[in-house]
């Protein structure tokens, strides 16, 4: 047993005064918790960088690659993840540089696996918001074997970490081909039959510019399921606007959604979008549901419209309602269900990884207790 200050430097995170906005849109990531999920393994995009000024400015909190980092801030304490490069965290984060005597992907399985001991840490002091000071997180108490150990049991556990990151990169580059596609048909105007098509005021004739509020379908609202309720396994997904496509499990069935599917999750602090075509929970975290009620816009092409909105104006809190104004342009009938019948082949593809990914993740979370605990053997 040793206190996680002996893993490594335990280094509090800092954010650079937004007041100054030579600080931001650099080449460093600054990692929030709205970007890290429980398990978020390597940290490899976040919705907010810094420049290298704000890197000199906060030197003593700069993290190299391989850090932990752990959220220890209200009900997102024990959200943790890997610094995949030179980053840094803002306050709500502490995070371990780990020594000569610690594996890096060690330290974060062993993270993951106190991450509900020391949430209860947090949730028990009765502040009207958790907190996990620097003191107190650096002394909590966690059981370590030898480093070789360390190495053996890293290894078994992020060899799925591994192959459920590689199908993420797989269903990124699928997306990406169907939003260069997108922006082949409907930006630059090259859809087939686009050489004999008739332009007028700027758009093909049939095609119209309508706002996104005048497309939403009404729909029949569910009870949401709040994150301290998620189920590590359960029946069915609960889909948040969370960096992971599924944040947790739920056995509530009045909870579902299932009719009218494919449906689109917007997160309303976080922008990211995503194409439920599974029953599914809402999480109740600032999501979004929408739906098309326009024949000519099926879902999948709804989807990547709204994707290609621009909705880096950080002015905006909550950003449903600017996009709720923007205009998006609604092609042919006949265009638009031959966009949509493409985006259906790329999501029967990424529907499948994220089967794959879902039995490996359930295999990992299933090993991780027993490995740390010594309970099945470790490879040599």
């Amino acid at each position: 047993m040793k206190p996680i200050s002996a893993l490594g430097k335990v280094v509090t995170g800092k954010t650079p005064s937004t007041k100054n906005r030579d600080f931001y849109d650099g080449e460093f990531p600054f990692v929030t918790p709205t970007d890290l999920d429980w398990q978020s393994y390597f940290v490899r995009s976040t919705h907010s960088t810094i420049t290298k000024l704000a890197k000199e400015q906060h030197k003593n909190q700069m993290l190299p690659a391989g850090a932990t980092t752990f959220t220890c801030i209200g009900n997102t304490i024990g959200k943790c993840g890997i610094t995949s490069e030179t980053s840094l965290t803002n306050q709500q984060i502490n995070s371990i540089v780990p020594n000569d005597e610690h594996d890096e992907r060690f330290v974060y399985y062993l993270m993951l696996h106190n991450k509900d001991a020391i949430r209860s840490i947090g949730l028990s002091g009765g502040a009207a918001q958790p907190i996990i000071n620097k003191s107190t997180f650096s002394n909590v108490k966690v059981r370590v074997p030898d480093l070789p150990t360390q190495e053996r049991i890293a290894g078994v556990l992020s060899a799925y970490d591994d192959l459920i990151e590689n199908n993420r990169r797989r269903i990124a580059l699928l997306e990406q081909a169907a939003r260069l596609l997108y922006r082949e048909w409907f930006v630059h105007f090259r859809f087939p039959g686009y050489e004999t098509a008739k332009f007028i005021d700027g758009l093909p004739e049939g095609w119209q510019v309508r706002k996104v509020k005048d497309l939403l379908a009404r729909l029949k609202s569910k009870p949401k399921v709040r994150k301290d309720e998620y189920q590590q396994f359960g029946r069915w997904p609960c889909v948040d606007q969370g960096q992971d496509f599924i944040g947790g499990y739920t056995d509530n069935k009045e909870a579902i959604y299932h009719d009218g599917l494919p449906l689109i999750v917007f997160g309303d602090h976080t922008r990211a979008l995503k194409f439920v075509d599974f029953p599914f929970a809402r999480g109740a975290d600032g999501t979004q549901i929408i739906q098309s009620n326009e024949e000519r816009l099926p879902q999948e092409l709804f989807y990547f419209s709204l994707i290609n909105v621009d909705l880096s104006n950080y002015a905006y809190a909550r950003h449903f309602k600017f996009l709720k104004d923007q205009g998006i342009i609604i092609p042919t009938e006949e265009l638009g269900k031959s966009f949509s019948n493409q985006g259906k082949a790329v999501f029967d593809q990424v529907r499948t990884l994220r089967d794959q990914n879902r039995k490996l993740a359930e295999a990992r979370d299933r090993l991780l207790p027993r490995l740390m605990d010594g309970r099945l053997p470790i490879p040599e």
